[in-house]
């Protein structure tokens, strides 16, 4: 094999300072194994710090768990629905012999990380819909995984899934992987320019970075959340072009308010990305139900984003188009 254009896409300062940030935090999660804190714990916690993005996940993953500590996995596509998670919730808070990371590759938020024994997780997905694709790792924190045990603690989570009954040998019981909600010590490497927004101590300084010792408690690390799907019924005599006009004047509204948030179209099963689509259907008439689902972090307004779609599918759209093309409606 070639390596003569190996590191080409490290040539420019922007490349290069995006992967050794990337280097930095893989280092940083690595740094955790001692305090035996998941992966998934750790990536969402940076997630929520939004010191690292989403298309980071996957290949910390990757690296970490397949690459350097050979955990055991494998792949799966769901053959049933699943909406209630407290018994695969509570079932592996009993499994202190084996580390568990779960990758949901979920159809419009991306891959999602998951750490079976933390709810929190589970709470901001809500659903394993049917045909969806999972991956389950297991391991011990060390390339030196009992292959048995991990090999057993992804089978019996698969077989849950399937509708069967979720139990596990005893070995999977005993061990020192507990789960809390508090992480001990957790140690990061940050620039000497950063250590006086810092509320921590500093341990060590070498070659203008410092090393921090941060206590933190009480930490809840979340994915990024996405509401249940809501409901709109279409009393229109159709989902017309005024209705599509409309829609779109609420959303821009409401995206305008909270940056930081997405409004997912749902209709027969299906992700609209346009919402033009429906009305070029002409499927969407009076009596059909039209699903929205919101995504992001602290969602706010969505009773009311609701009832303003329920005004705009219905013969009251015209309130939404009395103002100028270019002008963002103040809803919210």
């Amino acid at each position: 094999m070639n390596h003569l254009y190996e590191f080409e896409n490290l040539s420019t300062k922007s490349s290069f300072n995006t992967a050794l940030g990337h280097f930095q935090t893989v280092a940083e999660i690595l740094g955790t194994f001692d305090d035996y804190i998941n992966i998934a714990d750790s990536l969402n916690e940076l997630m929520q710090e939004k010191s690292i993005g989403q298309n980071q996940l996957i290949p910390t993953v990757n690296a970490i768990l397949f690459d350097k500590l050979n955990y055991r996995y494998n792949s799966y596509n769901v053959t049933k629905t699943v909406e209630n998670f407290d018994i695969l919730v509570e079932e592996t808070k009993k499994w202190n012999g084996i580390d568990l990371v779960m990758v949901y590759y979920h159809p419009d938020l991306g891959p999602m990380l998951i750490n079976p024994k933390n709810k929190s997780h589970f709470d901001s997905i809500h659903t394993f819909k049917r045909n969806e694709l999972i991956t389950i790792y297991a391991g011990n924190f060390s390339p030196d995984n009992n292959r048995k045990i991990a090999d057993s603690a992804i089978s019996a989570i698969i077989k849950y899934l399937n509708g069967n009954k979720l139990s596990a040998p005893v070995d999977l019981k005993n061990g020192k992987f507990i789960y809390s909600k508090k992480t001990t010590v957790k140690e990061k490497v940050v620039s000497s320019s950063k250590q006086s927004k810092l509320k921590t101590r500093v341990s060590s300084k070498a070659a203008g970075k410092v090393k921090i010792q941060q206590q933190v408690e009480e930490v809840v690390s979340k994915p990024k959340r996405i509401t249940p799907y809501y409901s709109v019924p279409v009393t229109n005599e159709l989902f017309h072009n005024g209705n599509v006009e409309a829609w779109k004047k609420i959303i821009q509204s409401y995206k305008a308010k909270y940056s930081g948030l997405e409004v997912y179209i749902y209709y027969d099963g299906e992700r609209i990305h346009e919402i033009a689509s429906l009305f070029k259907w002409g499927k969407v008439k009076h009596g059909s139900t039209i699903l929205f689902a919101v995504a992001g972090d602290n969602i706010k307004d969505v009773a009311k984003l609701q009832r303003y779609l329920k005004q705009g599918a219905s013969i009251m759209f015209e309130s939404f188009l009395k103002f100028p093309v270019n002008k963002i409606l103040n809803l919210f």
